[in-house]
């Protein structure tokens, strides 16, 4: 005999599947993007030393983030680390180094990588002469030809925080070509940024070919990551029970005795309460509970081995000796 089942209960397992097929979104930190390789061609285009590692960086952390891939940290909690651990800019491509900020922030993987092309097609050489003459009244990049190509290639790996293994490397390559222009959109003498007068954020940057190509070229790196994000392994965090207390309260930063060692991870929500009454046992007089006062949350921004920092929000003022908890 055939088993109906009820509309609603269908509808149900239906959604329940839909819910269970849901992919895991990780949390992952992204790091400036080394350009030694190419920074003789970036300072020809701009016209001075603009920092593309980190302009690229930012660019690949909007199209993360508008694409729902991954969870992705901010970047000012990533450069407050950065500065408090004192890494040099040459060590974050390590990945020793790289696992332990990811560690610090309390993220699943790492993103970091190398832009290894940016600027003109190194192929393309006949072209009235012209090409390889970077400067001399040319606007953006001083390549007075009729036609110019640009080409933007960057490579990336994520970071098992934990491991220090490279879980993945994806790359992605981007190109523009137009007639009658330079990398910089204009023709001979009409300006294109000109001395380095326009940085990567720019409406203007992305208009030129260059902007183009690097457009190109982060949204085939960022697509190439979201489908290497099965790599990552599922991680179950265990349930931690945070208990400290407020070490220092005299300015808007907050900080308090427990770090790493005890759970506490960046992005963390903690109670700050005031014991205002300790109840004893009458016959042995040892304390048997605290009568707490909530004060207000905090949150934590940044983190070491044995103490936190974070910033306050709510009604009451937070004083040195208050208790810090999990809620």
């Amino acid at each position: 005999m055939r088993k109906v089942v009820p509309a609603i209960v269908s509808l149900f397992i239906m959604g329940s599947a839909l819910v269970a097929q849901q992919p895991i979104k990780h949390k992952v930190a992204v790091l400036d993007f080394n350009y030694a390789t190419v920074m003789t061609a970036s300072q020809a285009v701009f016209g001075t030393n603009v920092d593309i590692g980190k302009g690229i960086s930012d660019m690949l952390i909007d199209k993360l983030v508008n694409d729902g891939s991954f969870r992705v940290i901010e970047r000012n909690q990533i450069d407050k680390i950065l500065n408090e651990q004192n890494f040099a800019n040459s060590n974050r491509a390590d990945t020793a180094t790289a696992a332990k900020i990811g560690h610090i922030l309390g993220v699943d993987a790492v993103i970091t990588g190398d832009i290894t092309q940016f600027g003109r097609d190194d192929q393309n050489k006949n072209v009235g002469g012209m090409l390889g003459k970077w400067g001399s009244g040319y606007g953006l990049g001083g390549v007075g030809t009729q036609k110019s190509k640009a080409v933007v290639q960057i490579t990336a790996r994520m970071i098992d925080t934990s491991t220090g293994e490279i879980l993945a490397s994806a790359s992605g390559k981007g190109e523009s070509a137009r007639s009658g222009t330079m990398l910089g959109g204009g023709g001979a003498g009409t300006g294109g940024f000109g001395g380095g007068g326009a940085g990567m954020g720019s409406s203007n940057f992305a208009q030129t070919i260059i902007g183009e190509a690097t457009t190109q070229a982060v949204a085939a790196l960022a697509q190439n990551l979201a489908a290497d994000s099965t790599k990552l392994p599922t991680i179950v965090a265990p349930t931690v029970s945070v208990s400290g207390l407020v070490a220092d309260a005299s300015s808007s930063d907050i900080i308090i005795n427990v770090g790493t060692q005890a759970g506490v991870k960046v992005g963390d929500k903690l109670q700050i309460s005031r014991v205002v009454r300790v109840v004893k046992d009458p016959v042995t007089g040892k304390p048997l509970r605290s009568i707490e006062n909530p004060v207000g949350q905090l949150t934590v921004t940044s983190v070491d081995a044995t103490s936190a920092v974070g910033t306050f929000s709510g009604s009451g003022k937070p004083q040195t000796g208050d208790t810090v908890k999990t809620p």
